[in-house]
């Protein structure tokens, strides 16, 4: 399986690029902006991260420019009758971070406004992805961004505590290795961000 690509990209075209690593094309499906958002190094060699679609014949690979975006499209796939395609889709129209803040309003119109997204698939995104907002909204985060803000409360802290929680069980880890993990975090609840409170956690259960 491919997880992780860095080339260039030598061909963009309606959603589908090429990325040339050391002679080598990789053609990736990618959501609308990724290349842009994707991180490059000087020698103009882009980053991305790469799921791997194999069913029957196909054999499919879809980019992001994060992580984060990545867990976002594998939460989608995980709704029954939402494809590869039809998540690519959804996340060129609504960033994860977008995506999750319409899950959690229950903004049907928002989602049926998305090319390929009928009632009934809308209804049923609503419906799945009710409890895993927290993990789209973490994906969908900008890495690196950062604020300027007093330390949260006791309350604030528990809350990170049980946001970070109920991401990992929602991306299939057991209670015990989420709590595992929030644990060994503890000491980081209050200063630092979700997403990268969630990365790191991925990197403490990786062990």
């Amino acid at each position: 399986m491919i997880g992780r690509l860095t080339g260039k990209v030598t061909q963009e075209d309606d959603g589908t690029i090429v990325v040339d690593v050391n002679g080598v094309g990789y053609e990736l499906v990618v959501p609308l902006g990724t290349v842009g958002r994707a991180q490059s190094d000087g020698e103009g060699r882009t980053t991305l991260f790469v799921h791997t679609h194999v069913r029957e014949d196909v054999f499919s690979l879809f980019g992001f420019a994060t992580e984060g975006d990545r867990v976002a499209f594998r939460t989608l796939i995980g709704v029954s009758s939402v494809g590869p395609k039809t998540a690519i889709a959804v996340l060129s129209a609504l960033p994860a971070h977008d995506l999750g803040a319409a899950i959690a309003r229950k903004e049907l119109g928002k989602l049926t406004s998305i090319s390929g997204i009928g009632k009934k698939t809308a209804e049923r995104l609503l419906l799945e992805l009710k409890d895993k907002v927290p993990v789209l909204e973490a994906g969908g985060a900008r890495v690196g961004a950062t604020t300027t803000h007093a330390a949260p409360p006791p309350a604030a802290l528990a809350s990170t505590g049980e946001l970070l929680g109920r991401a990992l069980v929602n991306m299939g880890y057991r209670q015990s290795e989420a709590d595992r993990a929030v644990e060994q975090l503890a000491g980081k609840l209050a200063e630092t961000p979700l997403p990268d409170l969630l990365k790191e956690a991925l990197a403490v259960l990786s062990k």
